[in-house]
């Protein structure tokens, strides 16, 4: 249990010239990034280290944020990777029974600046109503002006190679738990990839052996996977040549694929399709996805500015040619009609733009793990 110690007095401001006064908890460094916001109740802790949020400054709509603690279990990575949290009021004390530390504490400990702004609320229509945008927090309170000019000299998020930032060094194995026996071979590559996500396909038998996101389609398949899938990850699509050109690689060798969030992007590019940046994207764990095959509506989680763009002259369920034979577009977003999953119809691959894992939540897609490993057992 510890308390919440006072703040510097400190400003928001945003791209368009919007400023917010608050004050800082955790570190009080100057931070920039691009201001988005989450909608998810819980989770806060899962938010912080989940590396698809490089270089963004996080507004969290739940008041509730802190209250728990920070653990040792819940990480989704080394570190956190947000460029700034902002939240209502941090929470005075954090009390858990799996708690080791505090909010505070923890942002303080890794350089990365909060903010404290009784206004989230009128944050989140102004993103809504303007967008995503980029963003500062500053203890500098007497010159908004000098952050502005400093707000519009960072670099945006359009043409952002982010997953070179995030991902793993070095390749590393999760293997069943438990000595459990291997039943699939998997080649995760590290877009961003979150702990979950390998955990889970362990659980399900398969060995994982996660690879740094520039790597190879030869090296991908040099080690003769069961499957490949391709994570979840930060910034533009379009700014990630490399992956696309592994993910064309394992396509034509007819190795199953299975790809989520950023990683789905990638395949729509590998595809021919285009991707482009929504106003202010999903993020959240109350995403309502419809699977146009079944009629089936899940709620699920989301972290994602970018998307994939509808093929030309072709609607969602209906097939369209590309150099890997017929595709079709399998789930959409009922908020707002964004692509949601792909597939090619003749081939072992797929895609969602959601979180199977899911981490803290829900769990309606958790399945599809299970689908990937029927796919890499139909590939046999």
């Amino acid at each position: 249990m510890s308390t919440l110690a006072a703040g510097r007095p400190a400003i928001l401001v945003l791209e368009d010239g919007l400023v917010f006064g608050g004050t800082t908890f955790g570190a009080d460094s100057d931070t920039f990034g691009e201001m988005v916001f989450n909608t998810g109740m819980t989770g806060y802790q899962e938010t912080l280290t989940d590396p698809s949020y490089a270089r963004q400054i996080v507004a969290m709509t739940a008041p509730h944020i802190g209250n728990t603690g920070i653990n040792d279990i819940d990480p989704e990575s080394r570190r956190i990777w947000v460029a700034g949290f902002v939240v209502r009021e941090p929470a005075r004390l954090a009390s858990s029974w799996r708690s080791r530390r505090s909010l505070q504490d923890e942002l303080a400990s890794h350089g990365v600046t909060g903010f404290a702004l009784s206004g989230t609320r009128a944050l989140t229509r102004h993103l809504r109503d303007s967008g995503a945008m980029r963003a500062g927090i500053s203890t500098d309170v007497t010159d908004p002006g000098d952050v502005l000019d400093r707000v519009l000299a960072s670099p945006p998020m359009t043409g952002a190679d982010l997953a070179r930032d995030v991902t793993t060094p070095e390749p590393y194995v999760v293997s069943p738990p438990d000595g459990a026996a291997v039943s699939y071979r998997v080649a995760a590559i590290d877009l961003g990839i979150k702990a979950a996500t390998p955990r889970l396909l362990a659980a399900l038998g398969c060995e994982v052996t996660v690879l740094p996101a520039t790597v190879t389609a030869e090296q991908v398949l040099a080690a003769g996977p069961d499957g490949v899938f391709f994570s979840n990850g930060p910034g533009d699509p379009a700014a990630a040549p490399y992956a696309v050109a592994a993910m064309r690689g394992v396509l034509a060798a007819g190795v199953p694929v299975f790809g989520i969030c950023l990683g789905s992007q990638i395949l729509g590019r590998a595809l021919g399709l285009d991707t482009y940046k929504l106003r202010f994207g999903h993020r959240g764990v109350n995403q309502p996805v419809q699977d146009l095959r079944t009629g089936q509506v899940q709620i699920t989680s989301h972290n994602h500015g970018f998307a994939v763009a509808l093929p030309a002259g072709t609607v969602p369920g209906r097939a369209f040619d590309t150099a890997y034979g017929p595709a079709e577009i399998t789930h959409v977003n009922l908020n707002d009609g964004v692509v949601e999953g792909l597939r090619l119809t003749g081939a072992p691959a797929f895609s969602v733009q959601y979180h199977p894992e899911a981490a803290p939540g829900p769990h309606d897609a958790s399945g599809l793990f299970t689908q990937f490993c029927e796919l890499m057992d139909g590939a046999r």
